[in-house]
């Protein structure tokens, strides 16, 4: 549906549909409404004093139970999973949903009305790049329901769900890759379920005062209850991929990841969601501009080698940017293809050593304790390098910023240092190096 999926997505127009609420029983009129870059997916209480609205954040989630409720204050909406998989999925990055009531419609159980509701809008492409998080490493939540959920590094968005009942009733396997026309043909159709020896429970919580046949599945025993016919083979699973997806919207990022699941529901959703957006947020506090920032405080080149005693081809520091404050430094190398080292590694794909990473992580804390210390008459020797990473392959042409920052010292013989480099805003190597000083 996207034709540029790298940009940011809004509506075309406003549109809306109204109905019944599952959980609630309330009628309320939904309309979705386009917004400006960056504003991401709000839900706003048309019904409330001030019309109040709730960002789509995992940080605003409230509440699990048999559905996804967010808030802010006082203020609450339920059941946000399927429109926010019809958001997701079909591109849109930036829009209100708006509602005069607390629960969106439940239309026939699932994502298909609001498929509808958003072609009937359009979609529109802004002139921002998308946010996405890549993953990097595999990430994994394990719940006491027996749910397992596992990220995997994958360039595209895929999900490969596994969905059993009550004793592995109704079994169900399926694994697909999340594109627009993927999720209208094949996920959004597919509509909730209960089983039947769970609705007492969920009544007697005020749940499902909505519920009908015609807008969920009843599963007794081996035995489907529905106001039609299955719509697909495996319609269960599906469903569940389909509010995987509406929770992890909640991230606020597009995922590049290959989602693995087991048994899933929107608490285990919900703490892998939360993983990932503390990951990013990890991700976000350590990225610098790729130019170099402004400023004073720094070392040229000829100061660097006034302070280290490595010299070519193993001096790994061109210059200091800067410090910030009294235990962290900035410093930075230009990868030239004339580095000895790509004579002998990898000849024809030349890729940076991660030892000389490692090397240039020990040089950028070298200097900055020797400029806490006020001499440069010791030398750094190594004693340790600790929880050492290689996320990313450096190539000739990237520019490396070097980060340290002093996490423990003794007296002024030992020190330890976290360090990390950074190419294109990504974290390309990490690692927690410790050092002895000793008179030169």
């Amino acid at each position: 549906m996207s034709s540029t999926p790298e940009f940011q997505h809004t509506l075309g127009k406003a549109a809306g549909f109204s109905g019944t609420s599952l959980h609630t029983g309330e009628k309320v009129t939904l309309k979705l409404h386009p917004a400006p870059v960056d504003h991401g997916i709000k839900f706003k209480r048309k019904d409330l004093q001030d019309e109040p609205t709730i960002d789509a954040k995992i940080d605003n989630l409230k509440m699990v139970e048999r559905a996804t409720t967010i808030g802010e204050g006082s203020v609450r909406v339920h059941t946000v999973e399927h429109v926010l998989a019809a958001l997701f999925a079909m591109g849109v990055d930036n829009a209100i949903v708006e509602m005069d009531a607390n629960e969106p419609p439940i239309g026939d159980g699932s994502a298909q009305p609001y498929v509808d509701l958003i072609k009937r809008a359009g979609v529109a492409a802004q002139e921002a790049p998308r946010k996405f998080f890549d993953v990097r490493e595999s990430m994994h939540m394990e719940a006491k329901t027996g749910a397992l959920l596992i990220l995997l590094p994958d360039e595209t968005f895929r999900i490969s769900c596994t969905q059993a009942g009550p004793n592995n009733r109704f079994t169900q396997f399926l694994s697909m890759e999340v594109t627009p026309a993927i999720f209208e043909r094949e996920i959004a159709p597919a509509r909730t379920f209960v089983y039947y020896e769970e609705i007492q429970s969920l009544m007697d919580k005020n749940l499902i005062k909505g519920g009908s046949l015609e807008n969920a599945i009843v599963v007794r025993g081996d035995a489907v209850l529905s106001k039609e016919p299955l719509r697909f083979a495996d319609e269960f699973v599906r469903h569940k991929i389909l509010d995987i997806i509406g929770d992890l919207a909640l991230i606020g990022h597009r995922i590049r990841g290959h989602v693995v699941a087991v048994k899933p529901g929107h608490g285990a959703n919900a703490e892998l969601a939360r993983a990932v957006a503390r990951e990013q947020t990890r991700r976000d506090a350590i990225s610098v501009p790729r130019t170099l920032p402004p400023g004073e405080g720094g070392f040229d080149t000829d100061e660097v080698m006034q302070i280290l005693p490595h010299r070519y081809p193993f001096l790994m520091v061109d210059r200091i940017v800067g410090f910030e404050g009294e235990t962290k430094c900035i410093g930075m190398k230009t990868v030239s293809i004339n580095e000895p080292f790509f004579q002998g590694h990898f000849p024809g794909h030349p890729v940076m050593p991660g030892v000389m990473q490692v090397e240039a992580m020990a040089q950028v804390a070298s200097i900055l304790l020797f400029k806490l210390a006020k001499t440069s008459s010791r030398v750094g020797y190594f004693m340790s390098a600790d929880e050492v990473k290689f996320r990313k392959p450096v190539f000739p042409g990237d520019t490396i910023f070097i980060h340290a920052e002093l996490t423990k010292a003794r007296g002024n013989r030992l020190a330890k240092a976290k360090c990390h480099c950074v190419v294109n805003d990504a974290v390309v190597s990490e690692g927690e190096l410790m050092f002895t000083f000793l008179d030169k």
